[in-house]
């Protein structure tokens, strides 16, 4: 059996990854470990950035929660106010409707009843208007 090597062939101009050595291994390595530290280091910063904002939303919350304590203090004492004023305007109403009356009576507006000059042409009333064509029209079809 003869055994022939003109079928394999290698290529001088190219060199092959030494993969046996462990200096070559360690470089890799550091490589991946510098790209571990960016991304942690990028993380780290979204993650502050995200505490922040986490921070800023809670003060505006507890400050949207003190005005709404605020106006509904208020709400309260305006509404107290408001009964008040509207038990002393029924009271005074009641106190006051009969002379209240008397002033709208004596004061009272009266107007005859209207008459209309019906005695010009242009005001004479007119005659019932015959709808009967239009009513024939429409069951023809043709409206």
């Amino acid at each position: 059996m003869t055994v022939s090597l003109l079928p394999v062939r290698f290529d001088l101009r190219r060199r092959t990854p030494r993969k046996h050595r462990a200096a070559d291994e360690v470089n890799r390595l550091r490589g991946f470990l510098a790209g571990a530290h960016q991304l942690i280091n990028g993380l780290q910063l979204q993650l502050d950035e995200a505490d922040a904002r986490h921070a800023d939303t809670a003060t505006k919350q507890a400050e949207a929660e003190l005005l709404v304590v605020q106006q509904q203090a208020d709400i309260d004492e305006l509404t107290a106010e408001r009964d008040h004023w509207r038990d002393d305007a029924l009271a005074l109403r009641a106190r006051f409707s009969i002379q209240l009356a008397a002033e709208a009576n004596a004061a009272a507006v009266t107007v005859p009843c209207g008459y209309r000059d019906t005695s010009a042409i242009e005001d004479q009333a007119t005659g019932p208007i015959d709808v009967r064509p239009l009513w024939e029209a429409r069951d023809a079809g043709l409206l």
